[in-house]
């Protein structure tokens, strides 16, 4: 296995001129203690400095500002409205009742009154201000949730498959997730002196085991990724056929179970998927991950850290775009990348074995599972729970919260499940779903249920368009259409983000907007239903008032010719609409004529 010692001697052997301005960063900042204690403590402003910001992402905060107010706040010559957001760490995704009641008192405490389920399984909220900081994460920390490596160049939270059709095989993989996130949680003790009082430390077990290992130097050291942690963020999910809901093609590293003789036998493993891209830069693009082979349960997360670990080593640290494991495994090949996973593990990784995905979407619902117990997954329109007039979807679930016994379970496609309902408690939690009207599931269409948005403006700093704001009244109007071709019924997935970053994974989407700027879109086509194709450009700077019009003659053509069973992404290739994108280099090849660069 490799060493952190490793690490260091590799990175150490490109000259600091050549390496990105985060490399000398990591490794100047005392394992990302840097002066963020010092920062915290200034109440001149509501900010901190750039190279702060950097290390507070890997405590899983980001500083933002309002950008609605930018102009009218530069005016009045006040720095901008600077706020932050946290992120708060979910393995798998499931939280207790308890757990549920802490963020939404959290969100009312510190936040603005929301509380954001993402993409990823995680909780996330807006609006903290600098001097809240400390005490909303040690807040956190007290509700036995954690806030560390959620964002950073490290591993972010582990996802894993709600699974309520296949209750006895969630909770094996929901155990691997936990596993590996403890695994590779970094082990710097400097999350626990700038965030936790003695109180939130003492329930804040995964820094405090195992104990930092000391270098030859005196230093601490962690023991998986040394002083330069990693090139970019690394992402993990555990999917279970036939759901794909996790979107195991978009993550830096998969394990699909696979269950043979109703039996969890082991995981094929797939590495190398990654959605970020820049416009304009063909040297970037999203990548479908690949198998690298098969291991047994018992094998998983020892593969984890090897694979963790060749990314380490051999990851692009001069080029940030350049960064993440997609292009390490497109530069040097699958079968270079397995041999050094081999040789670090020690043994071969098995041959892979045969899977199916249907989808990469939820169901809705009540789903009852072979022990008597009931699962409700609720839409939650961009994954944002509040209270808005008559809607009161976070004042609903407040009060399911005190009454149920069993799980919360944050999907990831932004969506939440009322799990582990008990028979005796179906009715109660069924009236309360009823008395605040937040299952109404059938009055919406299919287009809407199978949905996804990222944040974007005002908060985003990197959002070029709106997206969450933007979505849901931009499937109103498609739904016109949609209804018109007599289509409400048939599932298509719709994705937006702001910006290329890919959060809300738009490039697996058959129908994708990426922002390019204010009210101004590139609009892909083609996707795999579920989630196992990139989609493709079919047109560039689309404004927002074009959309519809671009989309409707499509969607008819697919109400009247599709063959029998045949998915809209499917549809769009078969018509020569566009061609298909095979792996991510692929990605900007084969464009329609009429697909002009701007």
């Amino acid at each position: 296995m490799a060493t952190a010692t490793q690490n260091e001697d590799h990175t150490r052997s490109a000259p600091v001129e050549n390496l990105s301005k985060n490399e000398p960063l990591k490794v100047g900042s005392n394992y990302l203690k840097g002066t963020l204690i010092e920062s915290l403590a200034n109440a001149s402003t509501g900010s901190i400095s750039a190279d702060e910001g950097q290390l507070l992402k890997f405590h899983g905060s980001y500083m933002q500002d309002d950008r609605d107010l930018r102009k009218n706040r530069r005016a009045h010559k006040l720095e901008p409205a600077y706020s932050f957001m946290i992120r708060v760490r979910v393995p798998g995704g499931v939280t207790t009742p308890e757990q549920w009641l802490a963020m939404d008192e959290i969100s009312d405490t510190y936040a603005n009154g929301t509380i954001k389920l993402t993409t990823r399984q995680a909780y996330q909220f807006h609006g903290v201000i600098k001097s809240n900081l400390k005490q909303t994460i040690e807040d956190i920390n007290l509700s036995l949730l954690d806030t560390i490596a959620a964002c950073g160049d490290v591993n972010r939270n582990v996802m894993c498959n709600p699974n309520p059709y296949q209750s006895k095989h969630h909770a094996a993989v929901l155990e691997l997730s936990k596993q590996i996130s403890d695994h590779l949680t970094p082990k710097t003790p400097a999350y626990h002196e700038i965030w936790l009082s003695d109180e939130a430390g003492e329930k804040f077990k995964v820094t405090q085991e195992p104990e930092p290992i000391i270098g030859d130097s005196g230093d601490e050291v962690e023991p998986i990724y040394g002083k330069t942690y990693l090139p970019r963020k690394f992402k993990i999910v555990v999917a279970v056929p036939p759901s794909n809901d996790v979107d195991i093609y978009a993550h830096d590293l998969g394990f699909i179970a696979i269950i043979e003789d109703d039996k969890l036998v082991g995981y094929n493993v797939t590495v190398g998927g990654g959605m970020g891209s820049t416009h304009g830069n063909t040297d970037t693009f999203p990548r479908l991950a690949e198998v690298l082979g098969f291991c047994t349960p018992e094998q998983a997360v020892a593969v984890a850290e090897a694979v963790v670990s060749v990314q380490r080593d051999f990851g692009d640290r001069k080029v940030r775009a350049h960064a993440r494991l997609k292009y390490t495994i497109e530069d040097r090949g699958l079968d270079w990348f397995r041999d050094q996973v081999e040789q670090r593990l020690g043994y071969k990784l098995g041959e892979e074995r045969e899977f199916a995905f249907e989808d990469n979407g939820d169901r809705y619902g009540w789903v009852e599972d072979e022990d008597g117990n009931w699962h409700h997954t609720l839409f939650v329109q961009g994954g944002r729970v509040l209270d808005k007039g008559d809607f009161r979807l976070r004042t609903a679930l407040r009060e399911i919260a005190k009454v149920h016994t069993g799980d919360f379970r944050l999907t990831a496609n932004q969506n939440l499940q009322i799990a582990r309902v008990t028979p005796e408690k179906k009715s109660e939690i069924e009236a309360l779903l009823k008395e605040y009207q937040i299952d109404a599931t059938f009055e919406r269409t299919a287009l809407r249920l199978n949905s996804m948005a990222c944040v974007a403006l005002p908060t985003c700093g990197l959002a070029l368009a709106e997206a969450e704001r933007y979505l849901p009244d931009l499937i109103s109007q498609i739904d016109d259409v949609v209804e018109e071709a007599g289509l409400a019924e048939d599932a298509i997935t719709i994705r937006m983000t702001g910006c290329p970053n890919g959060c809300a994974r738009p490039f697996l989407a058959e129908i994708g907007f990426v922002g390019r700027g204010p009210g101004r879109y590139n609009l892909y086509l083609g996707g795999g239903f579920s989630g196992n194709r990139l989609n493709k450009l079919y047109r560039q700077d689309i404004k927002d008032s074009e959309i519809v019009d671009t989309l409707r003659p499509i969607i008819l053509d697919y109400a009247q010719n599709r063959n029998e069973g045949e998915r809209f992404g499917d549809f769009v290739i078969r018509k020569d609409y566009i061609t298909a994108t095979v792996q991510g280099s692929d990605f900007h090849a084969n464009l329609r004529p009429d697909v002009v660069a701007k």
